[in-house]
């Protein structure tokens, strides 16, 4: 179990990716004094915990009612993710976020700093594939909400100290990064998708 729950601590880092995240709140928030950014912050964090807890709860039963089995989720996940770590090591994964940043919506915390930024198709899929993979237990679905929480809170910290965060690393630094965290996620993706095909061949 504890190997499972490293996967799902490195799949949610790479895929809710709290240090990009910085760059993309700072461009949404830009005319913002800093008690406006702090409780856009906070209810972009809430939101997409939200989301991301409920889909550990109630994906898998979700998608038992829809007639698609854990394996051809996890395949399809697995291909999804695999998609997002591809362009996270060619710096494609910037440009789309930024557009979709800029596009018009609802509520900013809601649309798009939670939804889709946080928690976007890659998130979700992440959620359902390591709640499946970790089992149902009570013990297991709590350590992957803990994990989630994490995350969140370690992507509020990066909200509020966006700025700073930036100057620290640098452009050089941040594309390391996110060139180093999309290999490891094009890994795991590659995981799931075998894991998927030897569930449908048993």
């Amino acid at each position: 179990m504890l190997q499972h729950l490293i996967s799902a601590f490195v799949t949610l880092l790479v895929v809710i990716d709290p240090i990009g995240m910085g760059p993309v709140f700072l461009g949404l928030t830009g005319g913002l004094d800093e008690a406006a950014r702090r409780k856009v912050a906070l209810e972009a964090s809430l939101i997409a915990f939200c989301v991301l807890a409920g889909t550990a709860l109630i994906g898998e039963w979700l998608l038992s009612r829809l007639g698609i089995s854990l394996a051809a989720f996890r395949i399809a996940g697995g291909l999804l993710l695999f998609a997002i770590a591809f362009e996270m090591v060619f710096q494609h994964r910037k440009e789309r976020e930024t557009q979709q940043a800029g596009e018009p919506g609802a509520a900013m915390a809601t649309f798009p700093l939670a939804i889709p930024l946080m928690a976007g198709p890659g998130a979700i899929t992440a959620m359902v594939l390591l709640s499946g993979r970790l089992g149902h237990t009570p013990l297991a679905l709590s350590a992957l909400i803990a994990i989630l929480a994490v995350m969140i809170l370690a992507s509020y910290l990066v909200f509020l100290s966006a700025a700073r965060l930036e100057r620290l690393m640098g452009p050089q630094g941040e594309a390391l990064l996110g060139r180093l965290l999309g290999v490891l996620l094009a890994a795991l993706a590659v995981q799931y998708v075998a894991d998927g095909v030897k569930a449908l061949g048993g």
